[in-house]
């Protein structure tokens, strides 16, 4: 497990937004197991396995939340997406980020969508979508847990930026291969137990006792968000449709800096949305 502090979650402000009204814009969450793209007006366009096929076989080009193929996932987003960004726009882009995928992730993401030509690309940490796709409060401390396929975060939020964050590489993959559901809720709890011992405010506390956020694939398993409850003592509640939350809450961000380009960040930056 690892811990960070705000920097996973700073940014700098830029005064434009490229302004382009034929420009084709996305929302893209890259995924260890499931690569997913939303536009506007249209919502999900695209939710697939993440694989790429070098040659006789597919390959995952993702794995336990790092990208460890970057041409591999260049060459997924030209099959998937590169005929929609085929025309004179270049496309605006926004992209949900692991919150403790570092520079690693950022970098080789970034490097992958130039296949894409993008005009802009502006990346938000997973955490902080998750929560605008929960339509969560976030006037008030949350801890949202991400649970995916082969990596669990736990981020704090405070006044909507990430303000502490813990990852384990633990996920439904390995509930698949018959890790019982109590190690994967017994992660969680340590690193918010970690995540208590650490803050010296009380902005952990007044989260947990908002209740917990929970989203990824892991929260569509009612055994998980259970047995959360039952060891956390806190009310758990999964996002609505919590597996695309965190792309939907890209895709408010994306909606939300067309409309107002003044609030744009640089980019290929992080941002607090």
């Amino acid at each position: 497990m690892s811990r960070t502090a705000a920097e996973a979650d700073a940014g700098r402000r830029h005064p434009r937004w490229p302004a382009c009204g034929l420009c084709p814009r996305f929302a893209i969450d890259i995924g260890s197991a499931r690569t997913r793209a939303w536009t506007p007006g249209r919502g999900v366009v695209l939710d697939v396995p993440t694989v790429t096929f070098p040659g006789t076989g597919g390959i995952h080009p993702v794995q336990r939340g790092a990208i460890v193929d970057t041409a591999g996932v260049a060459r997924m987003l030209d099959r998937l997406l590169g005929r929609r960004t085929a025309g004179p726009g270049r496309p605006l882009i926004v992209l949900s980020t692991p919150v403790l995928g570092g520079p690693g992730f950022r970098g080789a993401a970034l490097e992958a969508l130039e296949v894409l030509r993008p005009r802009t690309v502006l990346t938000v940490p997973a955490a902080r979508a998750i929560a605008l796709g929960a339509a969560a409060d976030m006037s008030r401390p949350l801890v949202v847990v991400d649970l995916g396929a082969q990596v669990t975060e736990v981020a704090l939020l405070a006044d909507g930026a990430v303000a502490d964050a813990y990852r384990t590489a633990l996920g439904t993959t390995d509930l698949e291969d018959a890790m019982p559901v109590a190690d994967v809720a017994g992660a969680v709890v340590a690193m918010v137990a970690d995540m208590l011992r650490a803050d010296r405010t009380p902005q952990s506390l007044l989260a947990l006792r908002r209740g917990v956020v929970l989203a990824g694939g892991g929260a569509l398993r009612p055994e998980i968000a259970y047995a959360l409850t039952d060891r956390l003592r806190v009310p758990v509640r999964p996002a609505t449709a919590p597996h695309t939350a965190a792309l939907r809450g890209a895709g408010q961000i994306l909606a939300a800096v067309h409309r107002h380009p003044a609030s744009a960040v640089r980019p290929g930056r992080a941002c607090d949305g």
